[in-house]
Protein backbone atom coordinates (compact mmCIF):
# COMPACT_ATOMS: atom_id res chain seq x y z
CA UNK A 1 0.00 0.00 0.00
CA UNK A 2 0.76 3.47 -0.96
CA UNK A 3 0.01 6.46 0.80
CA UNK A 4 0.24 9.72 -1.21
CA UNK A 5 0.05 13.33 0.85
CA UNK A 6 -0.51 16.55 -0.62
CA UNK A 7 0.41 20.01 0.97
CA UNK A 8 0.92 23.49 0.07
CA UNK A 9 -2.40 24.88 -1.27
CA UNK A 10 -3.79 27.95 -0.89
CA UNK A 11 -5.24 31.22 -1.86
CA UNK A 12 -3.45 33.37 -4.22
CA UNK A 13 -3.58 36.44 -6.15
CA UNK A 14 -3.67 35.86 -10.12
CA UNK A 15 0.73 36.14 -11.12
CA UNK A 16 1.70 34.76 -8.22
CA UNK A 17 3.31 31.77 -6.98
CA UNK A 18 2.37 28.25 -5.03
CA UNK A 19 4.27 25.36 -4.74
CA UNK A 20 2.83 22.19 -3.59
CA UNK A 21 4.62 19.04 -2.03
CA UNK A 22 3.60 15.56 -2.39
CA UNK A 23 4.95 12.87 -0.03
CA UNK A 24 4.74 8.98 -1.14
CA UNK A 25 5.21 6.64 1.71
CA UNK A 26 4.74 3.00 1.60
CA UNK A 27 6.41 0.57 -1.25
CA UNK A 28 8.51 2.65 -3.37
CA UNK A 29 8.29 0.43 -6.65
CA UNK A 30 4.68 0.75 -6.22
CA UNK A 31 4.73 4.50 -6.76
CA UNK A 32 6.87 4.69 -9.88
CA UNK A 33 5.23 6.98 -11.53
CA UNK A 34 4.08 10.05 -10.13
CA UNK A 35 1.58 12.85 -10.92
CA UNK A 36 -0.89 15.83 -10.60
CA UNK A 37 -4.22 16.77 -11.80
CA UNK A 38 -6.45 19.10 -10.56
CA UNK A 39 -10.35 19.69 -10.79
CA UNK A 40 -12.83 21.58 -10.78
CA UNK A 41 -16.55 20.91 -9.49
CA UNK A 42 -18.40 19.47 -12.06
CA UNK A 43 -15.69 18.68 -13.97
CA UNK A 44 -13.60 15.49 -14.71
CA UNK A 45 -10.19 15.51 -13.54
CA UNK A 46 -7.75 17.23 -15.40
CA UNK A 47 -4.23 16.18 -16.16
CA UNK A 48 -0.92 19.13 -14.87
CA UNK A 49 1.67 16.58 -14.75
CA UNK A 50 3.36 13.30 -14.81
CA UNK A 51 6.74 11.35 -14.53
CA UNK A 52 9.21 8.75 -13.60
CA UNK A 53 11.15 8.18 -11.08
CA UNK A 54 13.19 6.09 -13.03
CA UNK A 55 13.77 8.26 -15.35
CA UNK A 56 12.63 10.07 -18.28
CA UNK A 57 11.72 14.27 -18.90
CA UNK A 58 8.37 15.00 -17.14
CA UNK A 59 5.04 15.16 -19.15
CA UNK A 60 3.46 18.49 -19.08
CA UNK A 61 -0.22 19.95 -19.76
CA UNK A 62 0.23 22.40 -22.41
CA UNK A 63 -2.20 24.52 -20.05
CA UNK A 64 0.52 24.96 -17.82
CA UNK A 65 3.71 24.72 -19.47
CA UNK A 66 6.23 27.16 -19.26
CA UNK A 67 4.58 28.09 -15.65
CA UNK A 68 4.79 24.90 -13.81
CA UNK A 69 7.92 23.06 -12.64
CA UNK A 70 8.03 19.58 -11.08
CA UNK A 71 11.12 19.01 -9.12
CA UNK A 72 11.79 15.71 -6.68
CA UNK A 73 13.57 14.48 -4.02
CA UNK A 74 14.63 11.20 -4.06
CA UNK A 75 15.67 10.92 -0.46
CA UNK A 76 12.41 11.75 0.52
CA UNK A 77 10.27 10.07 -1.84
CA UNK A 78 8.69 13.79 -2.27
CA UNK A 79 7.82 15.63 -5.22
CA UNK A 80 7.08 18.68 -5.44
CA UNK A 81 5.07 21.50 -8.02
CA UNK A 82 6.03 24.86 -8.17
CA UNK A 83 3.35 26.92 -10.03
CA UNK A 84 4.31 30.45 -11.13
CA UNK A 85 2.42 33.18 -13.38
CA UNK A 86 -0.96 31.45 -11.96
CA UNK A 87 -4.32 32.60 -13.60
CA UNK A 88 -7.92 32.52 -12.03
CA UNK A 89 -8.12 29.32 -14.33
CA UNK A 90 -6.25 27.36 -12.45
CA UNK A 91 -8.48 27.49 -10.10
CA UNK A 92 -8.98 23.71 -8.50
CA UNK A 93 -8.30 21.13 -5.73
CA UNK A 94 -5.85 19.73 -6.72
CA UNK A 95 -4.53 15.84 -6.30
CA UNK A 96 -1.40 13.90 -6.24
CA UNK A 97 -1.10 10.34 -7.47
CA UNK A 98 1.07 7.39 -7.69
CA UNK A 99 0.98 4.38 -9.53
CA UNK A 100 3.43 1.68 -10.98
CA UNK A 101 5.56 2.02 -13.73
CA UNK A 102 3.47 3.10 -16.74
CA UNK A 103 4.05 4.06 -19.96
CA UNK A 104 4.50 7.35 -21.12
CA UNK A 105 1.18 7.65 -23.19
CA UNK A 106 -0.58 6.77 -19.80
CA UNK A 107 0.66 9.61 -17.97
CA UNK A 108 -2.20 11.68 -18.56
CA UNK A 109 -4.91 9.43 -17.60
CA UNK A 110 -6.47 9.57 -14.41
CA UNK A 111 -7.43 5.94 -14.26
CA UNK A 112 -3.96 4.76 -14.84
CA UNK A 113 -3.05 5.91 -11.22
CA UNK A 114 -3.82 3.64 -8.37
CA UNK A 115 -3.05 5.67 -5.34
CA UNK A 116 -4.60 8.83 -5.03
CA UNK A 117 -3.89 12.07 -2.01
CA UNK A 118 -7.07 14.16 -0.55
CA UNK A 119 -6.28 17.14 -2.68
CA UNK A 120 -5.48 20.48 -1.88
CA UNK A 121 -7.41 23.39 -2.76
CA UNK A 122 -5.34 26.17 -4.84
CA UNK A 123 -7.48 29.57 -5.35
CA UNK A 124 -6.12 32.04 -7.45
CA UNK A 125 -8.17 35.65 -7.21
CA UNK A 126 -8.11 37.86 -10.45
Amino acid sequence: QVQVVESGGGLVQAGGSLRLSCAASGRTFSSDTMGWFRQIPGKEREFVVGFSWSGGYPTYADSVKGRFTISRDQNKNTVYLQMNSLKPEDTAVYYCAATDRIPLTSYRQSSAYRYWGQGTQVTVSS
